[in-house]
């Protein structure tokens, strides 16, 4: 069984060492490893590993490998938590690779990011399971059902938020591990974001932070930018600014009207996306206050 471990704590001498004996006192073998420290004197470590763990007892069959699998995995974490986790304080995560994760998508009349992640799924370039479709209008409905996803539509009218994001929670909270915004033109509140306990990330259609909030082409346009961009970023209560995943450019001119400028925007937009998203589902980000590391 391929695991990955992915952890963070501050920087110190030994780490590599202790995590790297922990394994193959186990057998485990290594296979990729990655890491980054801030400072090496007092800074922040970062690191993302994988290994081959050998799966131990249990009879014949495949459901038996995989609960034999299960259980060596659960005893790994219970044995790197009492002796490497907890004397580096670390917080860290060990997963298989490779398993699949229940992601909601959310989106509203756009539909090139939403349409372009399903697109991905089908071809099995994600591994995710899309439980749920959820938008404000119903402009992609038949779309969606196409993919033999399940589609609700949440309507957010005016003064309606709360009722709308009490909706949404019904229908995600407890469900899914990651909820993507695919072009979802509504500012969710701090209160769904904790209730929904999974990190959400959102594309924005600039390069942020030039042009956070409404219109970014229209604004880049007015101040006769050479280039733009969008941004993918986990979401927090603060519009636009939560930690940066992933970020790519074009260059335009003074040529470029609104509708052209957006027409370019769209393809970097699920592009960058797409790409935040495959990250995320490989463990690579990391997040660290404000800022992410991507590996």
């Amino acid at each position: 069984m391929l695991a990955r471990l992915q952890v963070q704590c501050r920087d110190r001498p030994g780490i590599v060492a202790a995590i790297a004996r922990f394994l193959a006192d186990r057998g485990a073998n290594i296979t990729s490893s990655a890491q980054h420290s801030t400072d090496p004197e007092g800074g922040w470590f970062f690191l993302r590993m994988e290994a081959e763990v050998a799966a131990t007892g249990g009879a014949a069959g495949a459901g038996a490998a995989g609960g034999a699998e299960a259980d060596a995995l659960a005893a790994l974490r219970e044995a790197f938590a009492a002796e490497v986790a907890e004397p580096f304080a670390m917080e860290w995560r060990l997963a298989p690779v490779g398993e699949r994760v229940p992601v909601a998508l959310l989106a509203s009349r756009e539909d090139h990011c939403l349409l372009d992640l399903l697109w991905r799924w089908r071809r099995g370039d994600l591994p995710m399971d899309v439980v749920a479709v959820v938008s404000n209008h119903e402009l992609v409905r038949r779309d969606v059902e196409a993919f033999g996803v399940p589609f609700h539509h949440v309507p957010v009218p005016p003064g309606g938020k709360p009722e709308a994001e009490a909706r949404m929670l019904e229908l995600l909270a407890g469900q899914v591990r990651l909820a993507v915004l695919a072009r979802y033109m509504q500012i969710l509140s701090g209160d769904f974001l904790e209730r929904l306990g999974a990190p959400v990330i959102n594309i924005h259609h600039s390069f942020l932070p030039a042009f956070a909030g409404a219109d970014p082409y229209a604004r880049a346009r007015e101040r006769g930018v050479k280039i733009i961009g969008a941004t993918a970023h986990y979401v927090t209560e603060v519009l636009d600014a939560g930690p940066i995943i992933e970020q790519d450019v074009a260059r335009v001119t003074h040529r470029d009207d609104v509708a052209h400028l957006t027409a370019i925007g769209r393809d970097i937009e699920r592009t960058v996306l797409a790409r935040a998203v495959a990250w995320h589902l490989d463990g690579r980000v990391l997040v660290h206050d404000d800022r992410t590391v991507v590996f």
